[in-house]
Parts: C-alpha cells; structure tokens; sequence
C-alpha cells in the first residue's frame, strides 16, 4: 500500500512525532510506502507534486522537534475550483496513492474528507491544534506545550506588573474557543481570565483591578484572542480571501488597555504572545499524546478503516467519523470543573 501523510493548517508542537509513529507503523507492521506531501495541500495542487519519500531514517531524530518536517500551510483551498480539483486527482493517481492521513484542525479534516470523496482516494484524520478546540476529541497534541509557553509568560508578567504596580493584559490564542487562555490563565495565576464563550463586562473587570490597587497593587488579566466585550464584535486582525482560515483574530489585548485605562490609577499594559505559542518542542505529554495518535492512524489505514479520525475521549484512543468533526468547534460549557472552580477560588470571568 502506497499511504500519504500531509500537514495543514497552523504549524503545532508534536506534528513530527505524529509523522514519526505513523510512517514507522506503516512500514514496520504494513510494509507500506509513505510518501509526504509537502506544505499540507498546496503540495498536491501544482502541475509537479511536491513530495518527499518517508522511510524509517527519515522520521528517525525527529520525535523532540517543534514544527514539521513536511511543511504546511493555510493559505489555499484545493476545492476552490475544478481545474484544482482535477489537477489534485491527476498527482494523486500519478502518486499511486491509497490513502492520505491528513494531520490537522477541523477546516484541515473538513477539506480532507470533502477532497477524498472528489478525487476518489481515502483518507484518515489525525486532530492537531493548540486550541484544543477539535470536537469530539478530549484533548488534542500541541494543547499541552501551548499552555506551558503561555502559563511561563504570564508568570514572567507577574513579576514586572508587581514591580511597577500595572495592571498587564496578556492575550492567547484560541481562536472561538477558550480553553487555552483558561489553562495558562489558571496555571499562571491570573486574577482575570476572558474567555470567548463568555462576553465580558467591562465593569466587573474595572471593580476587579481597583479593588487591588488597594491591596496587591498590580493585576494579570489573561484573555483569548476570540473574546470580546459585552455589545461589542470580536478582533478581527486579518482577513484573508481565498484562505481555509480567511478571518484572523487578534489584538482584543490592545482594546481592553484602551478600554481600561480611563477608570484606573494604575498604567495599563498589553502583550499578545502570538505565535510563540506555537513554536519550539513539544512537551512530554503531547510527544506521548501524538505518538499515540499517529500509532492509531495507522491502525486505521492498516485495517481498512477510511473516513476516521483517531481521537480521544473518556482517556482511550478511539476513532469517529470525520463528517462528525468537520466545521464544527469544541468549546467550554460555561459549567465545566475549571469554571466552577475558578469562580470559587476568585477569578474573575467577566461576568456582570
């Protein structure tokens, strides 16, 4: 069997050590070729497809790696028309390519399983994102490292915002979901923490921060990129036409300061981490999460199961449709443990 592997979407800490287990699956129990595409789908979109042979040397050394070792992109839609379309078909049978495992978020699986039925090949999903907002899926690789990277920054925060009695903002990643700014803003010790699921009220937050200019003199706020106030629309950075990813939120950091500063004595300031959430090596946890993960997709390929993206849930790794993850988003029950347990320990959620 001749199997594909591609990664698409956001660049995300344990893509190699998905690679590494599935390619070494393959070979070892299927004696199967791998080749990668290259720079996720706009491999297989040009006149020459951009690939690269995946044998056991290869994926060797690369389990520690940040990024991916395949490249990747957001940038194109393969369906965009039908001269793509066929063009996708053409390298794919040229390939002589079986089955593709596509490692990515929901747009990355919904493209997948829409491109498989078009061009008439298979295709197994892997759910990568640190987000962590893939649905039907507990927890996804790349989550981990991305809230120790965040959680490490807002404790660095803490200590100039004590020194200099500020009131320091800092804002995640998360897109529409905001599990990551509630785990690094509950690991890092944020006195606020905004998440999109929520529409904060800017009153509540304004009495959090005066109420400790009297006392500790300083406040953290952690906030999603994706939140917003209450009234108001969310941060739209970037719009990009023709992108998997057209709308890019950012910079809602940037409007609360400006919000905040008229009620405060303290100065305000604000970091956007960015993509340093998403760079540099993989945690333990995610270098295990993933290698399980590639391991089980390529069970999947191996037994024949097409159409299926390895998850976990209820702590086993298991499989589900991709139809049923596709364009759909996992995000926080306004009820869940962490929330219940931050509004009992005294974090603010911005809520009236």
């Amino acid at each position: 069997m001749r199997v594909g592997v591609l990664t698409g979407g956001g660049d995300c800490p344990g893509l190699n050590a998905v690679i590494r287990a599935v390619t070494k699956s393959l070979i070892r129990q299927g004696d199967c070729e791998v080749i990668g595409i290259e720079d996720g789908f706009e491999g297989l979109m040009g006149a020459t497809p951009r690939v690269m042979p995946l044998d056991w040397e290869r994926v060797s050394g690369i389990l520690h790696a940040g990024g991916t070792i395949l490249g990747t992109s957001n940038s194109a839609n393969p369906l965009a028309n039908e001269a793509t379309v066929a063009q996708v078909k053409a390298n794919v049978q040229a390939l002589g390519l079986e089955v593709v495992v596509s490692i990515g978020g929901d747009g990355t699986q919904s493209l997948a399983h829409a491109l498989a039925q078009a061009v008439g090949m298979q295709c197994v999903g892997v759910p990568k994102t640190i987000d962590n907002d893939i649905a039907n899926c507990e927890r996804s690789f790349g989550f981990d490292t991305a809230v120790a990277t965040a959680s490490e920054a807002l404790r660095r925060i803490e200590s100039t915002a004590s020194s200099h009695h500020r009131v320091m903002i800092v804002e995640t990643m998360g897109r529409h979901a905001g599990w990551l700014a509630l785990e690094a803003g509950i690991a890092g010790a944020a006195d606020v923490i905004l998440v999109p699921e929520i529409d904060y009220d800017l009153q509540a937050i304004i009495d959090v921060c005066k109420a400790r200019e009297q006392r500790q003199r300083y406040t953290i706020i952690c906030i999603g990129e994706g939140a917003k106030e209450s009234g108001h629309s969310q941060t739209v950075r970037q719009t990009i036409a023709g992108s998997t990813d057209p709308v890019r939120l950012g910079g809602v950091a940037h409007v609360l300061r400006e919000r905040l500063q008229p009620h405060l004595k303290s100065e305000v300031r604000a970091t956007v981490l960015g993509h340093v959430q998403r760079g540099g090596e993989p945690t333990p946890f995610d270098r295990v999460l993933a290698t399980q993960f590639g391991h089980h997709a390529a069970q999947l390929v191996l037994s024949g199961q097409f159409g299926r993206m390895v998850t976990l849930q209820h702590g086993r790794i298991t499989s589900v449709p991709i139809a049923s993850v596709a364009n759909s988003q996992r995000r926080i029950d306004l009820h869940h443990p962490l929330m219940v347990m931050a509004r009992d320990i005294g974090i603010c959620l911005g809520e009236a």
